[in-house]
């Protein structure tokens, strides 16, 4: 019995120890934490500066708002703006009145001197020789050729000059100068009609195409033809059908500034064939007289740009046929400048030759040779750099500046 009773004593006990753990470790998870300790309060972090305030921040005296300047309502204040740069607007080229065209080859005879020694004044020495044998004749003969009169018109020339001195006998130099002028006029024709026709018998305008190899002057000749057809009163509108050569546009530009002719340009590189037709077709629009177009100065043995010369011509002959189609060959190529020529006339119809670069040179039989060759007159010749050096061909005065006076 004793036993009994002690063992429900021990169990009290355990369970009483037991549930004294139970409570305590309740207690103590709900506890609240401790109060936290009293927290340092910071200044805040100074406003970032740059360049020289870039330091650390001082204490300052700081204003409250009663301090602080506030503005009236009164009107703002306007800032002026400084004036805006004036813009200098270039001033156009003053517009140059050419020299009328009428008799300027004999104003610019002098232009000639050095082939009047090679050719006229050459055949005027063997001439006036007291017994003119087999060989002085040769000796014309080489002047002739020399000067690219070319081989069967110096013979033709020889054989006249040796009938008309045997007939005459007798020689003073008066008599020697009419029979040698009498001639190199036949030579060179006098019979050849040398306008340049810019006046169509239709419609306005008249069109003028202008062809020629690299080097021989087309551009600058466009150019100078432009200031020849001003002086004589016409309205000109230029296409700058060139757009292979570089600058090519803006050389014939200038060119039409000085003498308010107006130029038709297309992109650098671009199609040549359509400046042409939008050269025509406002030359139309603006009602101008004549429409001078300047091509590429395409090698004459490249077939291909041949062919688009070719094309050129048929796209203008849309809108009218052409008036003129001139060829400009440097006089001082010779024998050259007329292989150019035959391929050009195969190309397209020329029409007229315009020669330059004759001022102080021998070559003044190219004259006779190209038109020989081809059948058409030379209508104007380049004698200098000069802008008004471009000048109609007279065979007189031609050929009094190649014998002199």
């Amino acid at each position: 019995m004793e036993i009994v009773i002690l063992a429900v004593v021990i169990a009290v006990v355990v369970i009483g120890a037991l549930g004294g753990l139970i409570v305590g470790s309740r207690r103590r998870k709900s506890l609240p934490p401790p109060p936290p300790a009293t927290p340092d309060i910071t200044a805040p972090p100074a406003e970032p500066h740059v360049g020289d305030e870039a330091e650390t921040p001082r204490d300052e005296p700081r204003r409250t708002i009663e301090e602080v300047d506030l503005p009236d309502g009164s009107a703002p204040v306007a800032v002026e703006e400084p004036p805006a740069p004036e813009i200098e607007i270039p001033e156009a080229p003053p517009i140059e009145i050419p020299e009328p065209a009428a008799g300027r080859l004999v104003r610019l005879r002098a232009r000639l001197s050095r082939s009047q020694n090679a050719l006229g004044q050459g055949l005027l020495s063997l001439l006036s020789r007291e017994h003119l044998d087999e060989e002085t004749w040769e000796e014309i003969e080489d002047t002739l050729l020399t000067a690219d009169v070319g081989v069967q018109p110096t013979q033709e020339l020889v054989e006249r000059l040796r009938e008309r001195v045997k007939v005459l006998g007798t020689r003073t130099p008066e008599e020697l100068r009419s029979l040698l002028r009498e001639e190199l006029l036949t030579l060179v024709g006098t019979d050849f009609d040398r306008t340049v026709r810019t006046e169509p018998e239709s419609t306005k305008p008249g069109i003028v195409m202008v062809v020629g190899v690299n080097g021989t002057g087309k551009t600058t000749t466009t150019g100078k033809l432009a200031r020849v057809l001003v002086a004589d009163g016409r309205t000109v509108v230029l296409g700058a059908a060139d757009t292979f050569r570089a600058a090519a546009a803006d050389q014939l530009q200038t060119w039409g500034e000085r003498v308010g002719a107006h130029t038709v340009r297309g992109p650098e590189g671009g199609d040549p064939a359509s400046v042409a037709f939008d050269a025509v077709k406002e030359g139309k629009e603006m009602g101008s007289d004549v429409v001078l177009i300047d091509t590429a100065g395409r090698l004459h043995t490249k077939t291909g740009l041949m062919d688009e010369l070719g094309k050129v011509k048929r796209v203008v002959e849309k809108h009218a046929p052409l008036d003129e189609v001139l060829l400009v060959l440097d006089a001082t190529t010779g024998q050259n400048g007329l292989v150019q020529a035959r391929v050009f006339a195969e190309v397209v119809d020329i029409t007229g030759i315009v020669l330059t670069k004759l001022d102080g040179t021998a070559k003044g039989g190219i004259v006779v040779a190209v038109q020989r060759e081809l059948g058409v007159p030379v209508k104007l010749v380049g004698l200098g750099e000069g802008a008004d050096d471009l000048a109609p061909f007279e065979p007189e005065a031609f050929v009094d500046a190649l014998i002199g006076e």
